[in-house]
């Protein structure tokens, strides 16, 4: 059976629970080197339980410590215990998965760089990347493979673009931003006029504005505005396949999963959850908070801190009832047309 990926270092449960804040429940000098889940993990790995239906497996697990919260009940192997086991093991494996900081260094020879760009000599440029003049690229931030900047592109520290990334002319990255392989920043916006001509292509004028620690997930297109920024806000997640359009404004720490499509000039607030297909019309305003279920189409404007589901999107509750009640449509229809039937006969006779 394969492990899971062993990195070059190791911690005692000991070491590993002061870095997390968390304690320690057992032996802690169980040497653990690497991360697994908890069906298939082995002595020298390390696992954990967030959701209640992996708790079967505490007694069967041979890994060597599980992260768990401080109600699960757990005999028979060393524990780290931790409020928030999910964030807690993601923390482990910051420390267990270094990254990786030889994989680029410098500019790579294969490079295209213009000379009127501006690098910061501990940023990497990897393999057939192409930076165009008027670029900013800032300290510590790593492109690692064919990757296009644009004219005028601002990109902060540390950040890491991933293969194949494309940031076209003027648009502004923040700092420790992650693009994933494939992701491209200010395309042109989708605008076209009708007339007697047939279709008028607007021209897409603005650019894209993404604020410090946001991470996008692969082959996801965030359009440059037609006429000023299109935003996307501090901390915020961004699956993969997404699309953003024109003007698009989202707040801060958002998660958007994938396959979600946003129309141009909506604003979403702070704190908001779209989950996986969700579509929005444009030039409505999501409030703070606002969670919005899967496969959903959110029409107009909804206030902060509604759940929403369905198609059209309805309140959670009301939807649920709604989903209830169709298995039952076609009974009903029957019934309906028997008493349909029987008051026709009574109004013959």
């Amino acid at each position: 059976m394969r492990r899971s990926k062993s990195s070059d270092v190791s911690f005692t449960l000991t070491e590993l629970a002061a870095q997390i804040g968390g304690t320690v429940e057992g032996d802690g000098q169980v040497m653990i080197r690497s991360a697994a889940p908890i069906e298939t993990a082995e002595p020298d790995q390390i696992s954990f339980v967030a959701n209640e239906k992996y708790t079967r497996f505490i007694e069967t697990t041979k890994a060597g410590a599980l992260i768990l919260a401080p109600a699960v009940v757990c005999d028979r192997l060393p524990v780290i215990r931790h409020a928030n086991p999910y964030y807690a093991f993601a923390l482990v494996l910051d420390l267990l998965y270094p990254d990786d900081v030889r994989s680029v260094q410098g500019t790579h020879k294969s490079a295209v760089v213009d000379p009127n760009a501006e690098i910061d000599s501990s940023a990497a440029i990897g393999p057939l990347c192409h930076i165009s003049a008027g670029a900013i690229i800032g300290r510590g931030s790593r492109l690692l493979s064919s990757v296009s900047v644009g004219e005028n592109v601002q990109i902060g520290k540390d950040c890491l673009l991933y293969p194949g990334v494309k940031i076209m002319k003027d648009c502004r990255i923040g700092d420790r931003v992650i693009l994933h392989a494939g992701v491209v920043i200010g395309s042109d916006g989708f605008g076209f006029a009708e007339s007697d001509k047939g279709l008028k292509k607007i021209k897409q004028v603005g650019w894209v504005e993404i604020a410090d620690d946001v991470e996008i997930g692969a082959n996801t297109t965030v359009d440059r505005g037609a006429i000023g920024p299109t935003r996307i806000g501090k901390g915020t997640k961004i699956d993969n396949l997404v699309q953003i359009a024109h003007n698009v404004e989202i707040g801060a720490h958002c998660i958007i999963v994938s396959q979600v499509g946003i129309s141009g000039s909506t604003k979403i607030g702070n704190g908001v959850i779209l989950a996986g297909q969700v579509g929005l019309v444009g030039h409505i305003e999501i409030g703070d908070g606002v969670r919005v279920g899967a496969k959903s189409g959110v029409h107009k404007s909804l206030p902060p801190g509604k759940t929403v589901f369905g198609y059209p999107a309805r309140e959670i509750m009301e939807s649920k009832r709604i989903e209830a009640a169709l298995p039952r449509l076609p009974d009903l229809l029957k019934r309906v047309r028997k008493i349909e039937k029987k008051l026709g006969d009574d109004s013959a006779d």
